[in-house]
């Protein structure tokens, strides 16, 4: 059973200025990995997600996790920073999440191949992204967790997928045809899957005082203007 974990009690681990890449087992773009370490993110693997890693030519910043999928440890040895957590009461990307810090974080192999890892994935996301920006990546689309209220532009009539990971109460949106004004979503009761843009940008925002995680998701064709976009912004989304 996997319990929420306070960050303030997060061990000392790495703290990176710029993107951060953290990389999983799970279905991955070698070509957008490389793409994103040679534009100047860093990469830490989590356990097994070094071997794509290794599919991408890449040694990551550090290897973190209990390291019971990664096939060749001691071939790592020496070459990155090896960061062996044994408990097992939260997933090597929680692990990862928990050890590290950056103003905008995205995740890469975290979705696919394993239902359950997809799943558990969304669990890390939704307790850490009221501290930090968290991107999943996939094939076909990008899932940015916000906690509190988010303003982007598509291409006017691009889906604009509103998901919750908890209950969200919003008040108010524009831009969207159809509205979230007043409405409170949760999972399994509501959600606002394929939803639209109207003329291209958009703005959601949250009930004072709310505190739920949800994600914004569309296709990742957006993927590096709205990274440029929260590369402005905030390191904590609901300040």
């Amino acid at each position: 059973m996997q319990e929420a974990i306070d960050p303030s009690s997060r061990p000392a681990g790495l703290s990176f200025e710029t993107m951060l890449v953290i990389v999983g087992g799970g279905a991955l773009d070698t070509g957008l990995l490389q793409r994103l370490q040679g534009a100047g993110a860093a990469v830490v693997a989590a356990d097994g997600g070094a071997e794509g890693c290794a599919r991408a030519g890449i040694i990551p910043e550090a290897i973190i996790g209990d390291m019971d999928s990664l096939k060749d440890a001691k071939g790592w040895a020496g070459r990155t920073k090896i960061v062996r957590i044994e408990e097992q009461d939260s997933t090597d990307f929680e692990k990862c999440l928990r050890m590290t810090s950056a103003p905008v974080t995205l995740a890469l192999g975290m979705t696919g191949k394993r239902f359950d890892h997809t799943l558990a994935a969304l669990d890390a996301v939704a307790r850490h992204a009221a501290g930090r920006w968290i991107i999943l990546v996939d094939e076909e689309d990008i899932a940015l967790a916000v906690c509190g209220g988010f303003a982007f532009a598509v291409e006017p009539g691009a889906r604009v997928s509103v998901h919750p990971l908890q209950r969200v109460a919003f008040a108010r949106s524009s831009g969207l045809t159809f509205p979230l004004d007043g409405l409170v979503l949760a999972p399994g009761v509501r959600t606002g899957t394929s939803n639209m843009a109207v003329t291209g940008p958009f703005s959601i925002e949250t009930a004072p005082g709310e505190t739920g995680v949800w994600l914004l998701i569309f296709a990742r064709d957006y993927l590096d203007r709205l990274i440029d976009t929260l590369k402005g912004m905030a390191i904590t989304p609901a300040s």
